[in-house]
């Protein structure tokens, strides 16, 4: 009995403690309003006391009442699915008492009060995340944990499962905007293996002047605003560019680049680059034997990871250029931007000579290819190949190719060569070196 009185009295503090918080908010948003201003609807009251009582998430409230839907986006709104939800949302099983409550929020329900981020994002590569991850082809072999219990891949790629998270960026409850607008928010995804654009941000010169003045910029101000007087002095706009900077102008929320997450696009106008494309195109499974597409080319064009028009990467990088013009000269954003491209094509050159290498392998009986894989390299089953070699041919495609053209586009010349670049050549010489001694090592007069 003592232990219900406590938490029967909790809820009545609780109840008048974010009322009391709602009659602040009002106030001093400086809207002409009625005496009491606005209350906390009785449904949303009705979750606040039972999730007192219950002792059940207790963040959730203190976040909610120190965001901007406060008080009058309850609980409701939000966790009750519209009926333009997805199914797999809408058809969850419910942990609340009222049956209609689900814990996953759609973004259907958030589209309402913020449709042109809604069509942004669903134009964006972010929204193809969970499709792109399940696309590839040894996905669907590693623990299901890992993946749909989102404790690997899926932890990341969940940004587009449901048709999007919009907590991915802006963490639940609070939602803050300005949260969303700082690098870190980027961080958890952005970073390791094959995609550290965190560490190589951090550690560039944009990276450095962040770190050491971004404290005193306003975050809070909307990404439109802060070049729009541009030549304006003003210590609390950014003096170097974060990443939504550049990859969500005017907080364009597509979030797309030009060459995309792999760094491949088609048609290549220069023969010599094309060539090198098109090996690693068919070590992909994209292309045939005859460099003709195969059904592989829908996972590509699925999760929009390359680029298939010139007319499309043409317009991410003039988009690009425009950003970096709001600092340096038009000018130097096109030769640093072009620098990196022939970052690329000298990388894919590197690659290209390495999947020869195994390739030769396979076409002379040396290496045995598993009866699954298409006619080529397959570097699509990541870390599901079978031999050192082929382990060296995926890691020096997913990470050290991935460092070497990254490095370059985000400013950091160290990572570039010394984690890209450096380490593309060393595993070169690996591969040179292994198929070597494997062609050794063959009986004589056997095939």
């Amino acid at each position: 009995m003592a232990l219900a009185s406590r938490r029967a009295r909790c809820g009545s503090l609780m109840a008048a403690a974010v009322l009391g918080l709602g009659l602040l908010w009002w106030a001093a948003g400086g809207r002409a309003q009625e005496a009491e201003g606005p209350t906390i609807t009785a449904a949303t009251q009705a979750c606040i006391d039972c999730h007192v009582q219950e002792n059940i998430t207790p963040s959730a409230i203190r976040d909610w009442q120190l965001s901007k839907h406060f008080p009058l986006v309850g609980c409701q709104v939000c966790h009750i699915p519209t009926d333009k939800a997805p199914e797999a949302v809408r058809n969850a099983p419910s942990t609340c008492k009222d049956p209609k409550v689900r814990r996953g929020v759609s973004p259907a329900n958030c589209v309402p009060c913020h449709k042109q981020q809604g069509s942004q994002f669903s134009q964006g590569k972010h929204a193809l995340a969970w499709v792109a991850m399940n696309a590839m082809p040894t996905t669907k072999m590693q623990p299901d944990v890992l993946i749909g219990g989102e404790k690997g891949c899926g932890g990341c790629h969940r940004i587009g499962r449901d048709e999007g998270k919009c907590d991915s960026c802006h963490t639940k409850h609070t939602f803050y905007a300005a949260e969303a607008r700082k690098p870190q928010a980027c961080q958890t995804c952005h970073m390791g293996f094959d995609h550290p654009q965190w560490e190589m941000y951090s550690t560039s010169k944009h990276g450095t002047i962040y770190a050491t003045e971004g404290q005193k910029w306003d975050f809070s101000k909307p990404l439109r605003d802060w070049y729009a007087d541009p030549y304006a002095a003003d210590a609390t706009i950014p003096r170097a560019p974060v990443c939504a900077t550049c990859h969500m102008p005017e907080g364009n929320h597509a979030v797309r680049t030009a060459w995309g997450f792999l760094a491949l696009r088609l048609p290549e106008k220069d023969s010599e680059w094309m060539g090198y494309r098109t090996k690693i195109l068919q070590a992909l499974g994209v292309l045939d034997q005859k460099g003709q597409p195969t059904e592989r080319l829908q996972v590509v064009q699925i999760g929009n990871v390359a680029r298939l028009t010139a007319e499309q990467w043409q317009a991410e990088r003039d988009r690009m250029i425009g950003v970096c013009a709001q600092c340096h000269a038009p000018s130097v954003a096109r030769g640093n931007l072009a620098k990196a491209d022939q970052v690329i094509k000298e990388s894919d050159k590197l690659m290209a000579q390495a999947v020869d290498i195994v390739q030769g392998l396979y076409r002379d009986g040396i290496l045995p290819r598993p009866q699954n894989y298409p006619a080529h390299v397959d570097l699509l089953r990541f870390y599901d190949v079978q031999h050192p070699i082929e382990q060296t041919l995926y890691v020096m495609f997913l990470e050290h190719r991935m460092r070497s053209f990254q490095g370059a586009f985000h400013m950091n010349p160290d990572y570039q060569h010394w984690y890209g670049w450096a380490e593309m050549k060393r595993d070169l010489n690996e591969i040179t070196a292994e198929a070597k001694a494997l062609r050794a090592a063959k009986p004589q007069g056997r095939d």
